[in-house]
């Protein structure tokens, strides 16, 4: 087992228990959807994302600016969270899943969705803690869907006053996106500054047109 992960005796995970872990800098993962144990993750180096750094390629602005789709907030969150989970190899058990939940309830976690004609179509969903956002998981079921979520909440996440937008790990994909890596004790010191600000998930409006968020995002990034 890799040494940034262990599994010790553990309480069953709650709200508070997983909001307590991040605020530490780790989080839980699963074997899959049907292992019913966890572990804890505490990665060698960070995946982040610098608000000021997000990449819209010009396909992405071409279908952005073509339109039709409508982006949400929190308008189904269970969906966007069973999306994320409907894949063949997943680390979101039935315990994070639900405790997913029960932190959307109370006002800690977050979906930003992608909809055409009514359908679910894509999204991203994660945890708000203090001034860090805490990516967990992002899905596409059209082409795109989870590249224009991502904008929409790196426009919200720097609307809101948001300082670190953390993304766990770094794929290709999100590296593409402007995505990068640094060193546990890096990360450790932009997620203490951020826990002690404040910020605002639901700042900004919904339903901004597309060239507004685009011209939010040219801001933030020139």
């Amino acid at each position: 087992m890799p040494h940034d992960m262990y599994r010790p005796p553990r309480p069953p995970l709650s709200p508070a228990l997983m909001l307590r872990a991040y605020a530490a800098g780790i989080f839980p993962m699963s074997e899959g959807a049907g292992d019913p144990t966890l572990f804890w993750v505490d990665p060698q180096r960070r995946g982040v994302f610098p608000l000021d750094r997000f990449h819209v390629s010009r396909s992405l602005m071409r279908r952005i600016r073509k339109g039709g789709f409508d982006v949400r907030v929190n308008s189904d969150f269970l969906g966007t969270v069973a999306g994320c989970a409907d894949r063949e190899l997943t680390w979101i058990n039935a315990e994070i899943f639900q405790c997913y939940m029960s932190l959307h309830a109370t006002g800690h976690a977050h979906s930003v969705e992608v909809w055409e004609d009514d359908t679910l179509v894509g999204g991203v969903f994660g945890v708000v803690l203090g001034g860090a956002f805490f990516g967990e998981s992002m899905f596409s079921r059209r082409k795109d869907a989870s590249k224009i979520a991502l904008a929409w909440l790196i426009a919200r996440l720097n609307h809101g006053g948001f300082r670190l937008f953390d993304t766990q790990f770094v794929t290709e994909h999100l590296q593409s996106l402007g995505a990068v890596e640094v060193p546990r004790a890096v990360y450790r010191d932009a997620l203490q500054h951020a826990l002690g600000s404040s910020a605002d998930f639901l700042a900004m409006p919904e339903g901004l047109p597309a060239q507004d968020v685009l011209a939010h995002l040219r801001t933030q990034t020139s």
